[in-house]
């Protein structure tokens, strides 16, 4: 392309950084040309990567692991929990998935691609469906002069039509739930905009639950002549999933019209033996638009028909009637097209809906049908497609009105720099795209596992659940449990703030699992021992592998026997009072308190010497899953500390005279044992094991008092840790963990030796975990190091969305070079409780004034890259 060309482009870029107005893209987002390419090809971590020690160390758990994969994948004929074998590999094409929450989801590139799909719960397929595509063709006077598919794509099938839109013409824009796609057509003077819209919406329990996505394509026309411009959008039947090659799909046309507007397009029945489900693309009736389908067409051959028949007059002909039935093999796609004038000078709008209709559910066991929550307004019986796609395009502007409303605050702060506000809306990706289900609660379900509440359990329904559902996301794509506990404990932020009633929700499942109790022996990979699969009285590992049946058996972890792991518990408490603070439901807390003493209760024999602080047990039994820990340690002991401290505040607040005494005279006891066993005058230690390792710097060592702080806790008669030994770990970590890994630049590695050097003993010592860095860097600014907690959070934002090329895939972890681990990750939700922490701290003007400087100059280095990169 020629220099004049380019810098169009970059005129294009700027000019299209708007006030959410017009044509207008956000200034803040994540932006990237559809031309450019990530230089780092990072790998998968695999077993190779373990150093020899360290294979040493899991021989045993490599071989047993070994044998259960083959019995679960060869002789069961299913999908292994977490598949060492078969880690994804980096695919540097992901942009904001479509959809609401819990209804299923597709994810679409920030090429156009469709390309990751969820629509059966839980489970993932990676397909790019090259037919699904956006094609555009332009008419003056009666002649198409330009006709376009809007992909980047030189496929070997659909030959016939026009491929390779040179990228360096377009950039992508995202700031979740919306997405913005910039064209130039080269030559042409006419520039499209296509808007993605997602409902996904705060404190919005109906909408945020539909499966609907909005596709809004504005046009201008810079010409001194008027066009006729159509935008044809094309869909299989189907995802491309090797197991849809059943038959029976077929598509039909529809018109719906209610109170007086109308909507039409086409249906595509994928009629698979489990969880069938419908697609439906839509568009609006209106007196100057032009709608036309074509039912059916193969996109397994040149696509010469299609293309030639919207070539003719840019319209398709629209044949009546619905499609055959497929064959056995046979796949089938439809189209729909939109047509509009565009006056010279002037600009036009056409919009489009996909949405997927697969109102009842079951998970791999076969054993119970769910109603996903969206089915509560458009029935169970799979023909909501019209209804939905007319409710989305008569209402998607009210949708982006209450987006704008609630970004706007935070888009318009002057304070916070412009990667925080990239980092804060895109990582909520996960809330629709992490394997979510949200389904309404069985009318026999009893939550309570049989103890009513006078026998110190939960009622059998209780009201949040019956009103708002049962709400339940992965651990990670790849490490396939859902509501994995001790990682929600940090992604939890973000439902909590955003919404509180799916928080709720999600805990009242899990006191209600506490009390239940499998016998079942099974066998724990990392030991080798049998345990049973639940033991009552502690806190699940998680709910369950959507292979099987959620909620009705949990634990599908079975690495380690999580009933000895020492900071579930903990994390249970320590959410039910936060989550008290946060939405002041008394009834909540009133329903979990039996629940919480009994957690704790468990807990305390963790304590083998009565000093008043927990114990760890010698292996790795807690969250950081490879990392052997030893007697009193600072994540665990810091964690006990702040549960004991908040059992103290409520049972101040529930009048529990004799309870609070108890745990008022533990949280003494136990803060003198913490302070003399791990305090070392700059830290806290690892553990107190003695050990070479012990005094390693744990990025983490201050959670406790993270969510003290979060919780409004943390001073006068409840601070558990002094503020100046808060401050020096936390400066320790910075100074270490920071500042002494990566150059400054990628966050904070989990441990570091006191002489700068990684803690390299264990397999996730020398990672960098997004969702601990988020979480930590919201403590420094809670402590009121703000500089230094924003720049902790921004090496992994820059390194995962910007050098990486992980946009919305965040992993669980990295490491320096080459390596990453678990992508598309629940704990980085971890990132609102950084907004939190900013809400709660107290504003100067000059702090203001000195970040707002900030920001600007980061904004301008930050486009820098994306612009010389669209100037090759």
């Amino acid at each position: 392309m020629d220099l004049n060309d380019s810098r169009s482009l970059s005129e294009l870029m700027g000019r299209y950084e708007g006030t959410e107005t017009g044509f207008g893209v956000p200034k803040d987002g994540w932006r990237i040309c559809l031309a450019h390419e990530f230089k780092e090809k990072r790998k998968p971590f695999q077993a190779k990567d373990v150093s020899l020690s360290h294979i040493m160390q899991h021989i045993g758990l490599g071989l047993r692991y070994l044998k259960w994969w083959y019995r679960r994948t060869q002789i069961e004929k299913k999908a292994p929990f977490i598949d060492i074998f078969g880690a994804l590999p980096l695919r540097q094409i992901y942009g904001a998935p479509l959809g609401g929450i819990g209804g299923g989801s597709i994810t679409r590139g920030w090429k156009g691609e469709f390309c990751r799909w969820q629509l059966n719960p839980g489970m993932y397929h990676y397909k790019t469906v090259i037919a699904d595509q956006f094609t555009v063709c332009l008419r003056k006077d009666g002649q198409t002069i330009y006709q376009q598919v809007l992909s980047t794509e030189h496929p070997h099938t659909l030959q016939d039509w026009n491929w390779g839109y040179c990228g360096a013409f377009a950039f992508y824009h995202a700031l979740f739930p919306r997405a913005w796609t910039v064209y130039q057509l080269p030559g042409q003077n006419v520039t499209l905009t296509c808007r993605q819209v997602s409902p996904v919406i705060p404190h919005n329990y109906k909408d945020s639950s539909f499966p609907v996505a909005v596709f809004v394509w504005d046009i201008e026309n810079k010409n001194d002549y008027a066009l006729d411009v159509t935008i044809m959008f094309t869909m299989v039947n189907g995802s491309g999933h090797k197991d849809e090659k059943c038959g029976g799909h077929w598509n039909e046309p529809f018109n719906l019209e209610r109170e007086g507007e109308s909507v039409s397009g086409v249906l595509l029945h994928h009629r698979s033996p489990v969880n069938p489900y419908t697609l439906c693309m839509a568009a609006r009736e209106q007196s100057n638009r032009k709608i036309t389908h074509k039912t059916a067409f193969s996109p397994k051959d040149t696509g010469k028909a299609i293309w030639s028949d919207l070539m003719s007059d840019g319209q398709l002909d629209s044949p009546p009637g619905s499609s055959p039935p497929t064959q056995k093999g046979e796949t089938v796609a439809a189209a729909l097209a939109v047509g509009c004038s565009v006056p010279a000078h002037g600009h036009n709008s056409l919009d489009f809906c996909l949405t997927w209709d697969m109102p009842k559910i079951t998970f791999g066991s076969r054993e119970r049908e769910h109603i996903r929550r969206y089915a509560r307004y458009y029935g169970t019986e799979g023909d909501a497609g019209p209804a939905l796609s007319h409710y989305a395009l008569m209402h998607y502007k009210d949708w982006e009105k209450d987006i704008q409303e609630w970004q706007r605050p935070i888009l318009e702060d002057g304070s916070l720099p412009s990667w925080y506000k990239s980092a804060l809306f895109n990582e909520l990706y996960f809330v629709v795209d992490g394997g979510t289900v949200w389904v309404e609660l069985p009318e026999d379900c009893d939550v309570s596992g049989g103890l009513r509440s006078e026998e110190g359990g939960l009622p059998a329904q209780p009201p949040v659940l019956k009103e708002y559902g049962r709400f339940a996301y992965l651990e990670g794509q790849e490490y396939r449990m859902y509501n994995t506990y001790d990682v929600h404990f940090y992604a939890s932020f973000a439902l909590i703030m955003l919404w509180p009633k799916l928080a709720l929700s999600l805990q009242y499942d899990i006191a209600g699992s506490v009390v239940q109790y499998d016998p079942t022996q099974r066998m724990n990979l990392m030991s080798g021992n049998c345990s049973p699969v639940k033991t009552r009285n502690v806190v699940p590992h998680d709910i369950g592998d959507p292979d099987d049946e959620p909620w009705q058996r949990v634990n599908a972890y079975q690495i380690h026997d999580t009933a000895d792991w020492k900071d579930l518990n903990l994390k249970f408490v320590l959410q039910v009072y936060r989550d008290y603070h946060l939405t002041q439901d008394m009834q909540y807390l009133k329903d979990m308190w039996p629940i919480c003493q009994v957690v704790m209760e468990t807990e305390m024999k963790f304590d083998k010497d009565g000093d008043g602080l927990i114990e760890n047990s010698g292996y790795a039994d807690q969250t950081y899953d490879g990392w052997v820990v030893t007697g009193p340690s600072a994540y665990c002991g810091g964690l006990w500390l702040a549960s004991v401290c908040v059992m103290c505040k409520m049972a101040q607040l529930l009048k529990s005279d004799s309870v609070y005494e108890q745990y008022r005279d533990i949280l003494k006891r136990g803060s003198a044992a913490f302070d003399k066993l791990l305090w070392n005058g700059k830290y806290y230690n690892y553990d107190s094991s003695g050990r070479s390792m012990s005094n390693s710097v744990m990025s983490d060592q201050c959670a406790g008092q993270w969510f003290l702080r979060a919780s409004g806790l943390g001073d006068d008669e409840f601070e558990v840790f002094p503020k100046e030994k808060i401050r020096s770990a936390l400066k320790s970590v910075f100074d270490l963990n920071v500042m002494s890994f990566a150059g400054g630049q990628m966050g904070a590695v989990n441990g570091m030796r006191p002489e700068g050097i990684p803690d390299r003993s264990s397999v996730q010592s020398d990672e960098v975990w997004v969702g601990v860095v988020y979480g930590l860097a919201a403590t420094m600014i809670q402590e009121g190091l703000l500089e230094e907690g924003l720049h902790t959070a921004e090496g992994c934002y820059r390194t995962v969305w910007e050098q990486t090329g992980m946009a919305f895939q965040t992993p669980e972890a990295y490491c320096e070079k080459g390596i990453y681990r678990s992508l598309a990750y629940m704990r980085p939700l971890s990132v609102w409780a950084i907004q939190l922490a900013l809400d709660n701290r107290p504003k100067s003007s000059k702090t203001v004034q000195e970040d707002s400087e900030a920001a600007r100059l980061e904004t301008d280095l930050q486009d820098e890259p994306v612009k010389k990169n669209c100037h090759k």
